[in-house]
């Protein structure tokens, strides 16, 4: 409230924190009159505040007021609280819970569950039984002094858990007689529970005895026996609470008696330098680690660098002689102090590895022949063996050419890459043994004759209807007859050097091969030589200037788009009118050229070309009408401009009908030399003077010799001195 010692009337401005920050009216914040009325204050208001009297109607202002700081509390806060039992809540149990507020006294205490409230509830603690009152949970605080209320608790979730269920776990299973062995009953919880060990199903308790411990969650049965066989399960019971877990899943203890190893040895006997396996195994699973014992000394085989022990095996890398004897094994089980019966003794044999023996036939070999290597062992039978060549440890494995079986390598048809070292060794079949190395035999490999496949007549491109004679070169050797083949298929009744043969029935990819008594006994295939037919060569007819006019000269081009010498034959009108040599009418070569055309000339023209030397003709050109006129064309002159002014220009334009022409231009006489001459139909004079003016003609010629048009009519160009402009 704001008051001014005066009669007058006055309004009031508020103030705070700083004195341009008024305090306007608000959802919040009410001024009437000379008061100012904060409803639901919060921390946001606190601060110093002031105000300042105005008389109405008049700009008089009083002084400000003293300042006044207001402060506000914040309400105490409820908590809520479990006060026993701690930990996860099981269905049976009755839960206390407990409403805090740390500030002042005097309290009374309202409780809700799940925001509806307990009517009876206005204790601090209270207590609920689950399963039936479970729910989330929050109190209040009311009192008479001020505060009268604390702020409302944050909902404490009752959550009901399902009673665990216990697992039991038993190791090892199956046990062996006289093994330890460990039960374990174990609950998801964070309680602390107790527990009890049942055996087989009529409820048997299992109790501490001499070999039977029970220490908290596990039941431990030293030296285990026959009789300690069957159905364990365990439940779990709450300390301090009387809550039951539900009963484990049941697991059958099975106790075995002591399993027998069994030793064998691969391979036995064996050779020096051989890997032997020595296998020890039981019929009673894995996880065991086995001893390794040799001869009657108790001798215990360790590893060492060719003696490797992983498992149930013992691994003798490279056989001696000091590895022969008697050997035995003994079972441990892994992270278990039991140990199996022992073995049976097996002997284990060592002998000398055998030495290989390698013939080559035939030995040097030609291209293509067949060579055979055969290895050999004094040994017996049960090898294989393994192929070398040159020095740097080349295997040799089976390949199109290359054939192993057995003893024997064979290859199909020798190559130059086949030179080299060769030499073998043996290995025993389904053993890696290997015997001494052969002594290395050099095989050498001679070429063969290349044979190769020629034209000899007729040469260039060959056509339907030509026969073409082939020739198999053989530069080595003599006595050779041939064999040919077309598309790799025989040609059985062509045995000579040369061949005829017809197109275009017997084109085709034509090679050769020779045969001999002596070795070598044939040559190389040749490479395949393609005979491959052109189809006969359209002509092209083209005809210049088309149409024409009389007494001029026409040229009609014929050619063939082949890289062969052409004869041309002209026809005109029907097939067997010829168009032969004429006062007026030339050939040469290609190019029919008729001079001073007629109206006799005009029709249908085409050619044919004939191949020089060879009974060959090409496809007929197309057919070209020649056209000739009956008259001499005459040019059309045009001029863009009539009246012209000197230093302008002016463009003449001479028009013809068809095309090819070349323009004459003439001034004063039509007969006189022309002015120029221009390859397109317009003339342009430019920076005319008056001296340009005058007639003008066209006229247009083309050819050789040169055929020309009529002469255009006149045009009168008329050129005046430079215009001036009139104000």
């Amino acid at each position: 409230m704001c008051s001014v010692g005066s009669d007058s009337i006055w309004n009031y401005q508020w103030y705070k924190d700083r004195n341009d920050n008024v305090v306007s009216q608000s959802v919040r914040h009410t001024i009437t009159g000379d008061t100012l009325t904060i409803t639901r204050a919060a921390e946001s208001d606190q601060d110093l505040y002031w105000c300042q009297g105005e008389i109405q109607a008049r700009y008089i202002s009083s002084i400000n007021s003293d300042p006044v700081t207001v402060t506000l509390n914040a309400l105490p806060t409820a908590s809520v609280k479990i006060v026993t039992p701690q930990g996860l809540l099981y269905p049976g149990e009755t839960v206390t819970l407990q409403c805090d507020i740390s500030d002042y006294t005097d309290w009374t205490y309202r409780w809700f569950i799940d925001n509806q409230l307990l009517p009876s509830q206005t204790r601090k603690t209270i207590t609920i039984s689950l399963p039936d009152k479970a729910g989330q949970y929050k109190c209040v605080g009311r009192r008479r002094g001020r505060p009268q209320k604390s702020y409302h608790s944050f909902s404490l979730p009752i959550i009901v858990t399902a009673l665990p269920k216990t697992t039991l776990t038993v190791k090892p299973n199956p046990a062996y007689t006289g093994e330890k062995v460990t039960l374990m009953c174990s609950t998801r919880s964070d309680s602390s529970w107790i527990y009890q060990q049942y055996k087989d199903w009529n409820y048997n308790v299992v109790s501490q005895s001499v070999r039977h411990n029970i220490t908290g969650d596990t039941l431990t049965i030293s030296r285990a026996a026959e009789s300690d066989q069957g159905w364990y399960w365990c439940e779990g019971n709450r300390v301090s609470r009387p809550t039951s877990s539900q009963p484990s899943n049941a697991v059958s203890l099975k106790v075995k008696a002591l399993p027998k190893t069994t030793l064998t040895v691969k391979p036995n006997p064996a050779y020096t330098g051989e890997k032997v396996t020595l296998t020890c195994s039981t019929r009673s699973g894995s996880n065991w680690n086995y001893q390794w014992y040799k001869d009657w000394n108790y001798k215990v085989v360790t590893q060492s660098v060719r003696h490797t022990i992983r498992g149930e095996t013992l691994t003798i890398s490279r056989a001696a002689e000091s590895d022969q004897g008697r050997y035995w094994c003994e079972g441990n089980r892994v992270s278990r102090p039991t140990s199996s019966q022992p073995s049976d003794p097996v002997t284990l044999t060592v002998k000398a590895l055998p030495k290989t023996t390698l013939t080559v036939k035939p030995n040097p070999a030609y291209t293509g022949e067949k060579v055979t290597l055969t290895c050999s062992t004094r040994s017996g039978s049960n090898w294989n063996y393994q192929w070398y060549k040159d020095w740097n440890y080349k295997v040799v494995t089976q390949s199109v050419r290359h054939t192993i079986r057995g003893e024997t390598l064979t290859i199909s048809r020798a190559a130059e890459s086949d030179q080299g070292r060769y030499w073998c060794e043996g290995n025993r079949v389904s053993r890696p043994t290997s015997s001494q190395p052969s002594d290395p035999v050099t095989l050498t490999v001679i070429a063969l004759p290349t044979a190769s496949v020629k034209i000899v007549t007729p040469q260039g491109l060959l056509y339907p209807g030509d026969r073409v004679t082939l020739q198999c070169d053989i530069s080595d050797y003599t006595g050779w007859t041939y064999r040919w083949f077309r598309y790799n298929e025989e040609l059985p009744i062509q045995t000579r050097k040369t061949i005829t043969i017809s197109l275009p029935d017997q084109a085709g990819q034509y090679q050769c091969v020779g045969r001999r008594r002596g070795r070598p006994q044939k040559s190389d295939h040749s490479f395949f030589l393609p005979i491959i037919i052109t189809a006969l060569p359209k002509t092209t007819l083209t005809v210049k200037p088309n149409p024409v006019f009389p007494g001029e000269t026409v040229t009609l081009m014929c050619s063939v788009g082949s890289d062969s010498i052409w004869n041309y034959q002209w026809y005109k009108d029907r097939n067997d009118n010829v168009v032969s040599q004429s006062v007026r009418h030339t050939i040469t070569g290609d190019t029919l050229t008729i001079s001073r055309a007629a109206e006799s000339d005009q029709g249908l023209y085409w050619c044919e070309g004939n191949r020089v030397s060879r009974p060959t003709s090409s496809q007929p050109s197309n057919a070209v009408s020649l056209k000739v006129k009956d008259y001499q064309p005459k040019t059309t002159l045009t001029s863009d401009k009539e009246n012209v002014f000197t230093g302008d220009s002016v463009t003449l334009s001479c028009t013809v009908e068809s095309s090819g022409w070349t323009f004459y231009w003439y001034r004063h006489r039509p007969d006189s030399t022309p002015v120029t001459t221009t390859s397109g139909y317009s003339y342009t004079l430019s920076w005319v003077s008056v001296s340009d003016g005058g007639q003008y003609w066209c006229r247009a010629g083309r050819g050789d010799p040169v055929y020309y048009t009529l002469y255009s009519d006149p045009v009168q160009i008329n050129i005046t001195g430079e215009s001036k402009t009139v104000l």
